[in-house]
């Protein structure tokens, strides 16, 4: 009865998150706009604004962590590209109690020359990837090559939004678990 009641919090706390996108952080255009992928849409995920508030990260963080819980997914630290996964590797961190780390697009010109900020991460460290919105997925798939390079490994991806079909088939071809929060479709969104 127990694993009943939390596996149903669980999954309570799942659809709010996802409803809480759905009315946060998805914008419409009057005219089609360019995403990171290149792709034209009138349509824009806007994770970064739309979990602008404590308490909305709070919730799509608890979610995303409670997906990798139920998938038994284990993790020592969490991170993705900086800038798109800054905020949810911070957020993901505190609610699962692990490391957070950024992974920049070149390593730092001075200072420590590091290309990954944050947590240690090497061999032996086991890391979840986490972007705000997953089209193509290139700059996910970048922040995993360097991750990957630098000797950890990559448990699991994951994602508030996925926009569409192509970095799924790139994650199956790596073997890289996919747990995305909402899809395109339950966004009512047409897939990139």
């Amino acid at each position: 009865m127990e694993s009943e009641s939390i596996y149903t919090g669980l999954m309570t706390l799942i659809e709010e998150a996802v409803e809480l996108l759905k009315a946060k952080a998805v914008v419409h255009f009057d005219e089609p706009v360019e995403l990171a992928s290149g792709k034209m849409s009138d349509v824009f995920v806007d994770v970064k604004a739309g979990l602008a508030e404590a308490a909305d990260l709070k919730v799509v963080c608890a979610a995303l962590v409670a997906q990798l819980s139920l998938a038994g997914i284990t993790y020592d630290a969490v991170g993705g590209p900086t800038m798109g996964a800054d905020h949810l590797a911070v957020g993901m961190a505190l609610a699962a109690d692990s490391s957070w780390f950024f992974v920049r697009k070149a390593p730092k010109e001075r200072g420590t020359g590091r290309q990954i900020e944050g947590a240690p991460i090497g061999p032996g460290v086991r890391v979840v990837v986490v972007e705000d919105a997953v089209s193509t997925g290139g700059s996910m798939l970048q922040a995993i090559d360097v991750i990957e390079q630098a000797g950890a490994e990559v448990v699991a991806v994951t994602t508030p939004v996925d926009r569409g079909k192509v970095a799924v088939g790139e994650l199956e071809r790596r073997n890289l678990p996919y747990f995305p929060l909402a899809s395109y479709s339950e966004l009512g969104l047409e897939a990139i």
